[in-house]
């Protein structure tokens, strides 16, 4: 039952390529976003606000279609990186990550958010009388405390990027050994006459992930309560 064949494996070790790669990638941008909406004011917030949790309620066939006409070695974007730096991420891992980045990134971003609006303004307050600059404070101050923030959202978007497919395999196709994650993977074998036992293992993987990473969210956010009760 439990013989992973060399196809599923390189499926289990891709998924978490993609999935490390695209939450590493999403992390300063989110931390950067998060913190605009958290504490900037400007015009055409609420219509910023929207367009970052778009991926959260489209269609995620809708998002990769959309890469596809941006990112592809046609797009807007992916000739223009194509033809000056060689880069391309249609049917490539790299694609993969970034429609999975794209997908964990309103999840990260939430969590982040929420995390700065709980920080205690005066703490920012006081580093600025004892003379820290805007940045400095950001860095010793802000950052430290949206920490267990960060770290949540990085769980969840993880955790969104193991499970993606839909904007996965619009993108990136499901190519064996190249963009085929575990969920694509799962999908090839329920098409296949006696794909069910493969496909089956590859489910408890996913179970098991997902749980482990809700699991360490559930812990972490624990520890947020206690650091926001601190200063309360």
């Amino acid at each position: 039952m439990f013989g992973f064949s060399a196809d599923e494996w390189t499926a289990i070790f891709l998924s978490l390529r993609v999935a490390t790669v695209a939450t590493l990638c999403a992390v300063p941008f989110a931390i950067f976003a998060a913190y605009v909406l958290a504490r900037w004011r400007f015009p055409g917030k609420s219509i910023l606000d929207g367009v970052l949790h778009l991926p959260l309620v489209l269609p995620p066939v809708v998002t990769g279609y959309l890469l596809l006409l941006t990112f592809g070695k046609k797009g807007a974007v992916g000739e223009a990186l194509y033809n000056t730096f060689g880069i391309t991420f249609a049917f490539r891992w790299t694609g993969a990550a970034l429609a999975c980045g794209i997908m964990g990134f309103p999840l990260m971003l939430r969590a982040i958010r929420l995390s700065f609006e709980a920080i205690d303004r005066r703490l920012e307050t006081a580093a600025g009388t004892l003379g820290a600059n805007r940045a400095w404070t950001f860095a010793l101050v802000t950052l430290p405390l949206a920490l267990p923030g960060v770290l949540v959202g990085a769980i969840l978007c993880f955790a969104k990027a193991l499970g993606e497919f839909g904007a996965t395999i619009t993108f990136v196709s499901n190519i064996p050994g190249e963009t085929q994650t575990i969920p694509s993977a799962i999908y090839t074998y329920t098409q296949v006459p006696g794909g069910d036992e493969q496909a089956m293992r590859l489910t408890l993987v996913s179970i098991v992930i997902a749980m482990l990473a809700l699991i360490a969210s559930e812990v972490l956010n624990r520890r947020i309560q206690k650091r926001i009760a601190v200063f309360e």
